[in-house]
């Protein structure tokens, strides 16, 4: 991707002015507004959440041409009627915040679509500008936007640009720059409700007058309220006089249709505003999202090009991320430890334990797992990136229908091969609350990235060429699971129903490496700081447990709990330091692993090289069945607690992983004892 040389100049923290200017980036879901904010803010960002919101909140920095810009990328939605937490947020931050200028981010390769937002930010105390992004897919699906003459059309700048190629960024910067400085003339042309409810409008617009809350316009509200928009509705009911909401009410009531009259109006603008601007190919002839989706949307070849995908992706990690992730643990971990140990020969044996056992041996060795999480990272992201993941959720509604979901539940579940936790939260696309809850229930049952570096660093050790058709028959009976759990749960909790599928599938277009990078930085980053905080606290801890009382591990306090539970660990063939390790994974999963390099003192000579010295294949086997089957780690729990409000279901789905685990380890035992 080839960024301006002004911007790669320019894009830095801003500098100390009064205020900078505050830029609102606005857009329906996958029109590239992601690609553009991260193009403009690249490092300079921060991600949190929205003041008692669980929706993503994302703002950063950066300065064009000596002046400092704010920009805040408001949540991806469709429209502006406060139907879900997104909607409400882009709306409310507009209102209040009052931002100097909105960028209206639009698809050009289906701008009939993107218009629809568009026309409800027109109507808003905030000048807009149009970027009509991805015009290199427009052009290569045969459709021709004419930028000029959709200006003229709409009376705001329109931009014409491709942001994962730098192309237009410039001339956007430029056009924002003149639009805060009011230097550009802003005369939007305004989708007019049906004529039949013009008067019907006005008759509300007077009757509310006096009464309107700032920082809200009439007009605005007075629109919402025909449209019944639901916060509106009830903030009015509260501010105007009883017998006032009475008059205004009744207008409403004989008028139930104006919902529609209202829609029409702006489908009729967006209308005119398309055959004004836009040149379509010609009947029969193919573009390059409908020939590729012949084969990805396919009820078989489509599935077979998932598995296919999927396959390359751990093959990737496995052939790339596992030689790294060995030099990282012999000449970082290894070398670290035994410098530490030798520096400090003369220091008192708890001391140079806890440094090189505890602290090297458990979280730096969780550090190694960091070239396997990339790896992986980067191939979501690319995945998502280009358009595939809707087509993976379409392909799968059959399979998910077994289990009482729909498509749309895949993209979460899918999210939890990389966390749970997100893979939890993203369950709000969901519309229906049954359906939402059951895919709560099973996304903790999906191999996540940490589980998955686990599997990696263990298979190898016990199962050397094998590895790979283990750790892929584990993602296989994690999935089996998920699915047989997931029926007996829709036929038994939730009476059989089911739930429609209805998904948007974007055009399929050229990943963005700078987008690709950030995200990849983004969840590695977050890895770090948890393998340098939770994973070094519990490394500690379960280096002092192992330590104490006496500086004999067989001794210890960790010895005497693992002993404790040992006859369950038997049961799968483990032994109380593989059911020590199991329970440590409570914390965060990788915790397994830190926690048996403190027992195995694995710094001295490598973990997985002791590990497959000492266990047999049958126990290796359970252990890893029963690792990517066991309880969720606490920070899942407390996502499942939130999402859900109930502690009831939350001990519901930690039992049912529970049982689930120990079962699936017995049974793995018992038959890998005998083979």
């Amino acid at each position: 991707m080839s960024v301006p040389a002004t911007l790669r100049e320019n894009v830095v923290l801003p500098a100390v002015q009064e205020r900078p200017i505050l830029v609102a980036l606005a857009g329906q879901p996958n029109v590239g507004k992601s690609t553009l904010f991260n193009l403009l803010t690249g490092l300079h960002q921060h991600v949190g959440n929205w003041p008692g919101k669980t929706v993503e909140r994302k703002e950063g920095y950066f300065t064009f041409n000596g002046a400092s810009y704010r920009l805040v990328d408001l949540p991806g939605t469709y429209s502006l009627t406060a139907n879900s937490p997104e909607e409400l947020i882009a709306r409310e931050f507009i209102l209040r915040e009052r931002p100097d200028v909105v960028v209206a981010v639009v698809d050009a390769a289906t701008l009939e679509r993107s218009l629809y937002l568009v026309a409800e930010l027109l109507s808003l105390p905030a000048p807009v500008v149009v970027a009509l992004n991805m015009m290199d897919v427009a052009r290569q699906e045969g459709i021709q936007v004419e930028p000029e003459v959709l200006q003229a059309a709409l009376g705001v700048p329109v931009v014409p640009m491709s942001a994962t190629r730098g192309v237009g960024v410039q001339e956007l910067l430029e056009t924002v720059e003149r639009m805060a400085r009011a230097d550009l003339p802003y005369a939007p042309r305004l989708p007019q409700i049906r004529p039949d409810h013009q008067e019907v409008l006005e008759v509300i617009g007077e009757q509310i007058a006096g009464y309107v809350p700032e920082p809200y316009p009439r007009d605005w509200v007075a629109l919402k309220l025909l449209e019944g928009d639901p916060e509106i509705t009830r903030m009015m009911r509260g501010a105007l006089p009883p017998e006032r909401w009475e008059e205004v009410h009744a207008v409403l009531r004989a008028h139930d249709d104006a919902q529609v009259a209202v829609a029409s109006g702006r489908y009729e603008w967006i209308g005119r505003m398309v055959r004004a601007a836009v040149t379509r190919p010609r009947i029969g002839q193919i573009g390059l999202t409908e020939r590729l989706d012949r084969w990805a949307t396919h009820p078989f070849w489509g599935l077979v090009i998932l598995a296919g995908i999927l396959g390359v992706v751990f093959w990737l990690t496995y052939t790339m991320g596992a030689p790294l992730q060995g030099l990282l643990e012999t000449y970082l971990v290894g070398t670290l430890a035994d410098g530490v140990r030798g520096l400090l020969s003369g220091a008192p044996t708890w001391f140079s334990g806890i440094l090189a056992d505890g602290i090297i041996g458990g979280a730096g060795a969780v550090l190694t797992f960091l070239p396997i999480l990339v790896i992986f990272f980067a191939a979501m992201a690319f995945l998502e990136d280009v358009g595939y993941m809707a087509r993976a959720a379409y392909v799968m509604d059959g399979f998910m229908h077994l289990i009482g979901l729909h498509g749309k539940s895949f993209l979460p579940l899918f999210l939890g091969f990389g966390c749970n936790v997100p893979a939890i939260l993203g369950t709000r696309v969901i519309e229906s609350r049954r359906a939402r809850l059951l895919t709560i229930l099973l996304a903790p049952m999906v191999p996540c990235t940490a589980r998955m570096a686990v599997i990696v660093f263990l298979a190898p050790a016990f199962f050397g060429p094998a590895a790979p058709l283990v750790a892929w028959g584990l993602v296989l009976l994690s999935l089996g699971t998920l699915a047989l759990a997931g029926m007996a749960l829709n036929r038994t909790l939730f009476q059989g129903r089911r739930s429609a599928f209805i998904m948007e599938l974007p055009l399929y277009h050229l990943p963005n490496g700078r987008t690709i990078g950030l995200s990849v930085w983004q969840r590695s980053w977050a890895f770090v700081r948890k393998a340098g905080t939770v994973i070094l606290i519990v490394s500690i801890v379960i280096w002092a447990l192992s330590y104490l009382p006496g500086g004999d591990t067989e001794s210890s306090y960790l010895a005497q709990l693992g002993k404790l539970l040992e006859p369950v660990g038997r049961l799968m063939g483990l032994d109380w330091r593989l059911t020590v390790a199991l329970l440590s994974s409570f914390i965060a999963k990788e915790n397994s692993i830190a926690t048996l390099g403190v027992l195995f003192h694995a710094s001295e000579e490598g973990l997985a090289n002791l590990l497959a010295a000492t266990y047999p294949l049958a126990t290796a086997l359970a252990f890893l069945v029963v690792q990517v089957l066991f309880i969720p780690c606490v920070a899942t729990v407390a996502a499942i607690r939130q999402e859900t409000g109930s502690w009831r279901w939350t001990v519901f789905s930690i039992g049912l992983s529970l049982l689930i685990s120990l079962l699936a380890g017995m049974v793995t035992f018992q038959i890998a004892a005998r083979v």
